[in-house]
């Protein structure tokens, strides 16, 4: 197996002119070898299109599903059971004076549900262990922090 691993995707945009700001649609299509399409567009901040995804959305839902898979990847190899897993993720958005912006955080607040009381300790430590393993929490340059909460059925 190879240490290393390419995605690919293609990106359409939709429209046919910018002459102004204002006027020229956000909406592109993002096209992934056997997936289905995406639409997405920019934030309504900027002149998107609410029903649509954006770019902030799509950071903020690689980063809590990342840690969701890595969590359960985890717990599985463990022999825990997880029954339901539940995150309330929030990002926040810095914008600068200089037209630009940035990241400057992400919370993660996961509400797992296992099976078997006596592994609460371990799947709750799991969490910060999923963190350290994250492929996009590792790759970002804005702390990503957890606020996890785990019970037994």
């Amino acid at each position: 197996m190879s240490d290393m691993h390419l995605y690919t995707l293609d990106l359409f945009w939709r429209g046919d002119h910018t002459r102004s700001y204002e006027e020229y649609t956000r909406e592109h299509l993002i096209r992934i070898k056997g997936k289905n399409e995406l639409r997405a567009t920019a934030d309504p901040l900027f002149r998107g299109d609410g029903s649509l995804h954006n770019p902030e959305d799509l950071l903020l839902a690689a980063l809590s599903s990342c840690h969701l898979l890595t969590y359960l990847a985890l717990c599985a190899r463990a022999r825990i059971n997880v029954l339901s897993y539940h995150d309330q993720a929030e990002g926040t958005l810095m914008l600068t004076k200089d037209g630009g912006g940035h990241f400057s955080g992400v919370m993660l607040r996961p509400q797992v549900r296992i099976e078997d009381g006596g592994h609460l300790e371990k799947a709750i430590a799991f969490h910060e262990a999923a963190h350290k393993y994250c492929f996009i929490a590792r790759s970002v340059n804005f702390p990503v922090n957890c606020e996890a909460a785990v019970s037994a059925a």
